[in-house]
């Protein structure tokens, strides 16, 4: 006698599995799509802001400082000591160099020391530049204290090199007390002809996240495509 085919009962109860799988699945992408949407108006705002507070003056150190935004410290230098932070190469014309973040301590009328991070300097351990004496008044972006990560460098404590941004840290190796727990990276021209060059602008953070979303929302749409195909199959097999 020739084989009869599975009741359609019995083909349809073979897709009760894969069925939940793929609604659960559907759900859980679409939540994901739509928890990047939110993500993407976040960090849109962020750039607002930082969009404004780029164009804006410094104000004064607050007492709960934002990471993006420009402040304006008052302080003394002081002069003599200073810290060398990361590895990073740059082209010139001569071809590529090697250099770091030059780091020197600003002393602050409450006696408080803020490490100031005055930009890239050619060279491999720290040397002190020059600065001027008496009051001054520095302007830049407040960078928060950073930790070690398993492939992390090891940080050079006696040499004053470092590859981890830990303003304790790198201020208890300057023989310094007091220190703030961040950084301030200074921002503005380069100040003269071999000298630290410092950030141009305030970090700008990439926003990626509607190419997430959709992303997501698409492969919520893929799997619907591919479960009515698998459907298909197993309702016409047999």
């Amino acid at each position: 006698m020739p084989e009869q085919s599975a009741p359609p009962r019995r083909k349809w109860r073979r897709l009760i599995g894969p069925g939940i799988a793929s609604f659960i699945g559907f759900w859980l992408l679409i939540a994901l799509g739509v928890w990047q949407l939110h993500r993407y108006h976040y960090k849109q705002g962020i750039l607002d802001a930082i969009a404004r507070a780029q164009l804006a003056p410094p104000v004064p150190l607050p007492a709960h400082p934002s990471h993006y935004e420009k402040v304006a410290v008052a302080g003394r230098w002081m002069a003599g000591i200073a810290a060398f932070y990361g590895d990073q190469i740059r082209n010139s014309p001569h071809g590529q160099v090697q250099g770091g973040q030059l780091i020197m301590p600003l002393k602050r009328p409450d006696g408080r020391v803020m490490l100031v991070d005055l930009g890239w300097v050619e060279g491999r351990s720290p040397k002190p530049f020059p600065v001027p004496d008496g009051l001054v008044q520095v302007s830049g972006f407040l960078e928060p204290p950073n930790r070690p990560g398993l492939f992390s460098a090891r940080d050079n404590p006696a040499r004053r090199v470092f590859y981890t941004l830990d303003p304790r840290a790198i201020g208890r190796a300057l023989g310094l007390s007091g220190v703030e727990d961040f950084t301030l990276m200074m921002l503005g021209p380069r100040p003269v002809a071999g000298g630290p060059i410092p950030a141009a602008a305030l970090p700008h953070p990439p926003n990626n996240s509607l190419q997430y979303a959709l992303t997501w929302f698409g492969l919520a749409m893929v799997l619907i495509f591919e479960f009515v195909f698998f459907a298909r199959k197993r309702l016409i097999e047999e």
